[in-house]
């Protein structure tokens, strides 16, 4: 199957890769553009672990203010030369993600730093919810993992569905990112102001 043109520029347009990179994996999937796009993940995916460990000493702090003024968010943007975080894609990205703040409002960046006192409280509702439904009790340490993922991807910034493209979570958008800018990037804080 031939690849067209209009195919490549499609990809390079959703995942913001290069045209041979683009052009490579529509080969790759025999012109499956779906496929494609999961190929360019994947790589993308593998891209970011390998940056993982580089510092991340530059960056930028994207902001977005509600249209209503009452609202705004501030997302730290950490990445590893004043090169990308000057540019204004990198400076999209950024406030991208301030949006989703103010948007989602995370309390945490991961579920990691979600309080174990928070978490037991959670845990007990649920087991409360799930004993008075009448569930099995082998059950119930799968329906409580699920539970807990599904509030995770509430409250953890880093798992919620991105707002502007709820296919992808924050985790995998920033990934996404990585393998596009070439470099390491970190969300490092957050806030959303309210009046």
């Amino acid at each position: 199957m031939g690849i067209s043109t209009q195919d490549i520029q499609q990809l390079r347009e959703t995942l913001g890769v290069g045209v041979m990179d683009a052009k490579k994996a529509l080969q790759d999937a025999n012109g499956d553009m779906k496929q494609a796009e999961l190929i360019l993940k994947e790589k993308g995916a593998k891209s970011a672990e390998k940056r993982a460990d580089r510092a991340t000493s530059e960056g930028y702090v994207g902001s977005y203010v509600h249209s209503n003024g009452k609202e705004a968010g501030l997302v730290a943007l950490a990445c590893e030369t004043d090169f990308v975080a000057l540019t204004d894609s990198y400076k999209d990205l950024a406030h991208d993600l301030a949006l989703h703040v103010v948007a989602a409002k995370p309390k945490y960046m991961r579920p990691e730093e979600v309080p174990a006192e928070v978490l037991t409280e959670k845990e007990t509702i649920w087991k409360k919810q799930l004993a008075a439904e009448g569930k099995p009790e082998k059950m119930l340490e799968n329906i409580l993992k699920g539970k807990r993922e599904k509030y995770f991807s509430e409250v953890c910034l880093l798992k919620q569905p991105f707002v502007k493209d709820d296919s992808q979570t924050i985790e995998q958008f920033v990934t996404a990112a990585i393998a596009k800018f070439g470099e390491n990037i970190q969300i490092t804080g957050f806030t959303v102001l309210s009046l």
